[in-house]
């Protein structure tokens, strides 16, 4: 039955295009959506506060392209048949995301939907240029409306009023105005979504923006340099909401919760919910190399269930680092922090950077295996330098009219998008290639897992799933493996907008070899990685094992590690820390 008094929010999370013009799709993606959590949760808050009045209900949907394929002429229908008015909203829609979010909108628009897409893109071209790129010009000109900004304080509702009385703005730019965060409702996925995404794993934020200037960087030009929090109670709220429905693992998605003013609080009330309420959650967090030094955060981190941890490494020369004004990691705290980690039983995950001006192919792989051999790092995430619309980077190539390559598509991090100022094309995609290889050798997999299954908090187990979910997705797969999942699905008539639709007798054939090709490889992987873990869990030695990257601090470290006299910047990096400690020391004496 038809309702006039109906008002359709439809939430998309878009995914992005393989190199044939296949949306990527699993039947359980790598990890959830904090955006579509976040506005999932105002969207739900707006319902229940009526803010199209007491006589209008407003429903709304959910969908998550990465697990789900969305088909927009069923949503049509659907919202058809119960009557009512709608917008479509493309939500956290990335730069690789953009064009699919364009295809998506076309078929909405062609029904006489209205469409806002918002997002890094969107939010990060505003902040960062002075006019519109093309690519938001054109959406414009077929009639899409954009969101720049976040959508707490009252935004969302805006929005949803504007499109109910049909007077949707061509542009809602908050960025000059980031709203606080405490008291806002709870980040929350329904539970339909965190089934498709492995592991269970659901999200949250409890802070945004970063004080740091890093020119790759598009976080602290979107949420901005000054940092903005949720309080503990508002943590359990969201902990509470999504327990209740099944959510029990979550990924904090703030992009150094070390530097979260608030952490101890925090992880305060993760641990009350844990023991006195014995509630069994977990946590994914993320942070910076410099997080051991804050007293008591890594021993609290893992009583309140920490189990993985993502940290920005970005790359082990100093030089490096400083042309990107990184200039808050200190190569000569890695080796420390990581060992620290490992004590308290987290598995520890690594972002690395391959480009920056002073890499050449050479450099890159020796810098590879010294990483191999003198860090105690579980898994590496390999990453293009790219220079992401909302980045200094990219403002400053713009400016200059430096060469980027105009397809949005592939500005996934996989992909090399820009010239290097020493290394051809070849040898910068042929190094990022190599590296992969490298570190997930057989050879060092087993390495890793020998580091892990010596330690009595150590998770063999899980650290081998980990390892071969990053080694597949790059052997077979051919994407990122944050962007991987379980289970390929393709769809012959999504193919991108312009692309022919092919043939079912050519498509379905060669889907269906691919199945079978990528399930003999991963068999086998399997099956020889099974074979290292059994060989680990087994060796006399097991207890006793340990090696350069997992041996205790000596006298003579500063001599042996490859890590600081590779390059002139780490020897400069060990000189400024052997001074520091020097003065350290002097001051102590003169205080005794």
């Amino acid at each position: 039955m038809r309702d006039p008094a109906v008002f359709h929010l439809v939430l998309i999370k878009p995914t992005h295009y393989d190199d044939d013009g296949y949306p990527i799709r699993w039947v359980k993606a790598a990890i959830p959506s904090n955006t579509l959590a976040c506005l999932n949760g105002l969207a739900e808050d707006a319902s229940r506060r009526r803010v199209l009045g007491p006589g209008v209900t407003i429903r709304v949907h959910t969908y998550d392209e990465t697990n789900r394929r969305v088909r927009p002429p069923q949503i049509v229908r659907m919202i058809r048949r119960a009557g009512g008015r709608a917008i479509v909203g493309l939500v956290g829609v990335q730069s690789n995301q953009f064009p699919r979010a364009i295809d998506l909108a076309r078929p909405f628009l062609h029904a006489g939907l209205p469409v806002c897409i918002g997002g890094f893109h969107v939010s990060g071209c505003v902040a960062m240029l002075p006019q519109m790129p093309e690519e938001m010009r054109e959406a414009a000109a077929l009639g899409i409306s954009f969101f720049a900004g976040e959508a707490e304080h009252g935004r969302l509702d805006q929005v949803i009023r504007d499109a109910w009385d049909g007077s949707l703005q061509p542009l809602y730019n908050y960025m000059n105005d980031l709203p606080t965060l405490e008291g806002e409702p709870p980040p929350i996925l329904p539970r339909k979504h965190v089934r498709r995404v492995s592991g269970q794993l659901s999200s949250l934020d409890l802070g945004r923006g970063c004080p740091y200037q890093c020119s790759f960087c598009t976080i602290i030009n979107v949420q901005g340099r000054k940092s903005r929090f949720r309080s503990a109670d508002d943590l359990e709220r969201a902990i509470r909401e999504n327990y209740r429905q099944g959510n029990r693992r979550f990924f904090v998605t703030d992009d150094n919760f070390a530097r979260n003013r608030h952490w101890e609080p925090l992880l305060d009330r993760m641990i009350q919910l844990r023991v006195r309420d014995g509630l069994k959650i977990g946590f994914t967090i993320q942070v910076d190399t410099l997080c051991h030094r804050i007293p008591n955060f890594i021993e609290k981190a893992a009583q309140a269930g920490v189990r993985r941890v993502f940290i920005g490494l970005e790359n082990i020369n100093p030089d490096n680092l400083l042309a990107a004004k990184k200039r808050q990691n200190k190569i000569t705290e890695y080796r420390a922090m990581l060992q620290k980690w490992h004590e308290h039983g987290a598995i520890t995950c690594a972002g690395y950077i391959i480009g920056f001006p002073g890499d050449t192919k050479e450099s890159i792989l020796r810098d590879i295996e010294i990483i191999k051999r003198e860090l105690p790092l579980d898994v590496l995430e390999l990453f293009m330098l790219t220079p992401l619309p909302g980045s200094e980077d990219h403002k400053v190539m713009w400016q200059q009219g430096t060469w980027m390559d105009s397809d949005l598509n592939k500005y996934d991090l996989n992909n090399r998008v820009t010239h290097h100022q020493v290394m051809s094309d070849e040898d910068w995609d042929a190094a990022y290639s190599e590296a992969w290889q490298s570190f997930y050798g057989p050879g060092h997999l087993r390495t890793i897992l020998r580091r892990t299954a010596a330690h009595p908090r150590g998770r063999p187990q899980t650290t081998l799933t980990t390892l071969l979910w990053f080694k597949l997705m790059t052997m077979f797969e051919g994407v990122h493996p944050l962007e991987g999942g379980a289970f390929r699905r393709k769809s012959r008539r999504d193919r991108r907008y312009g692309m022919p639709l092919e043939s079912p007798f050519v498509f379905y054939p060669r889907f269906a070899g691919e199945i079978a090709g990528k399930a003999s490889g991963y068999w086998s992987v399997y099956r020889r990685a099974r074979a290292i873990l059994k060989e680990v869990l087994a060796a006399p030695d097991r207890w006793n094992y340990r090696d350069l990257a997992t041996s205790p601090p000596e006298d003579d470290e500063f001599d042996r590690l490859d890590l600081y006299h590779a390059t002139a910047g780490g020897e400069a990096a060990l000189a400024r820390k052997r001074r520091e400690d020097a003065l350290r020391t002097a001051s102590i004496a003169a205080a005794d």
